[in-house]
């Protein structure tokens, strides 16, 4: 995949210590990825990346919201979402990702792409189950949930004939015992 050039970070000219970097994340982000489960996206992104003499801490924190469907009622609204996500970065012989919170990068790199790392732990960040926040508290308005409303599964009456009697007996288990002593 074609790496996005404004989430590589050139950390070689950088001093130790920490520093700052600030990333506004918007749809096309997330359409670089071929991921289209989002109508938009507003998303803060603030990294920190803390460097010292033989490795980099980075720490990922983001806010925001995306636009989603209900998984109910399939009616747009605003998920916010917010996390963080911390990884290092350390040098070695090859590259290496296998570790989801540890980096390998080759002696001589002097720059760092983190546009996987945000992806993932954006979309991580949301629930699993998206629901509009009016289906909780009962105001939305919609035409799937009268339709759920009108389908959903009334309290059943049993008719008067399979009543359980006084004594607590279904008169069709009676008929059955008789089987049982009509030998």
């Amino acid at each position: 995949m074609k790496e996005l050039k404004e989430f590589t970070i050139p950390f070689v000219g950088l001093k130790i210590g920490e520093h700052r970097f600030n990333f506004e994340i918007e749809k096309p982000f997330f359409e670089h990825f071929e991921y289209d489960e989002f109508q938009s996206a507003s998303i803060s992104l603030e990294v920190l990346l803390v460097k010292k003499a033989t490795l980099l801490e980075l720490m990922l924190s983001f806010k925001g919201f995306v636009s989603v469907h209900c998984d109910i009622t399939n009616e747009p609204f605003d998920q916010p979402i917010d996390g963080s996500y911390r990884f290092v970065v350390k040098f070695g012989d090859e590259y290496n990702d296998e570790n989801e919170d540890l980096l390998i990068l080759p002696h001589g790199s002097y720059e760092v792409n983190i546009q996987q790392y945000v992806y993932e732990s954006i979309v991580l960040s949301l629930p699993a189950r998206r629901v509009h926040p009016g289906v909780e508290d009962g105001t939305l308005k919609s035409e799937i949930l009268e339709k759920l409303e009108e389908l959903r599964v009334k309290e059943r009456t049993e008719d008067i004939a399979d009543a359980p009697d006084e004594d607590g007996t279904d008169p069709r288990w009676d008929q059955l015992k008789k089987l049982l002593t009509d030998k």
